[in-house]
């Protein structure tokens, strides 16, 4: 099991500079407030998650690609599924330890399925927009949602706002060392760690990224 969580972590990251484009990721002090970097870390996961299927309502080449993107990292066959497919649903709260702190982000995949294809006038496509879902939650509602299993998969639980600071400039994080540390506390379904390290990983190959850049 630990063998997934090093690429996890610097794929993820690679994820969140992508969602920036080609900007640098700002200086983050440590005197910043929780909220402020959820907000942060909410819109670079949601940008970052999306870039891949990015412009597709307005390029067929890029609809294409955007579709097949999809069909591999969101469709699982399902015979008992309507139209004997499902999507992939993972639901991921990001938070820390300290109460004080009020760094909480809910990421979902894919939480209304309704929603996200529509129709151009080169066919059906995706609507890269409602592929994925960020939101700042504060710390009532992020506590429910902890609680509650059908609203989260996976709580990702960082020690404080440092600790998740000290990682985002850095090309190499041990995972494993962090649980250790006790600086990382997981949650519920492990598995599901492994699938959004597999996405951000196939967003890299599909542009051609090296993971270490």
């Amino acid at each position: 099991m630990h063998a997934g969580f090093p690429c996890f972590s610097k794929d993820i990251q690679q994820v969140m500079r992508l969602g920036i484009g080609d900007h640098e990721v700002p200086e983050l002090v440590d005197a910043v407030a929780g909220p402020v970097l959820a907000a942060g870390m909410a819109l670079l996961l949601k940008l970052g998650f999306g870039y891949v299927m990015r412009d597709c309502l307005l390029d067929r080449e890029q609809s294409d690609r955007a579709m097949a993107f999809f069909d591999e990292n969101f469709i699982f066959n399902d015979p008992s599924a309507p139209n004997g497919q499902r999507f992939y649903q993972g639901k991921f709260l990001l938070r820390t330890r300290k109460p004080d702190d009020n760094m909480n982000v809910w990421l979902r995949f894919c939480s209304e399925p309704e929603k996200l294809f529509v129709e151009t006038p080169f066919g059906r496509t995706i609507n890269s927009l409602n592929v994925v879902e960020t939101d700042v939650v504060d710390e009532e509602e992020a506590a429910a949602l902890e609680r509650d299993p059908t609203k989260v998969d996976l709580v990702i639980c960082f020690k404080d706002i440092d600790s998740i600071v000290g990682m985002v400039g850095r090309d190499e994080v041990d995972v494993v060392g962090l649980l250790l540390e006790n600086v990382v506390q997981l949650t519920g379904n492990v598995g599901h760690l492994f699938k959004l390290g597999a996405i951000a990983r196939n967003i890299e190959l599909e542009l051609g990224l090296n993971s270490a850049a």
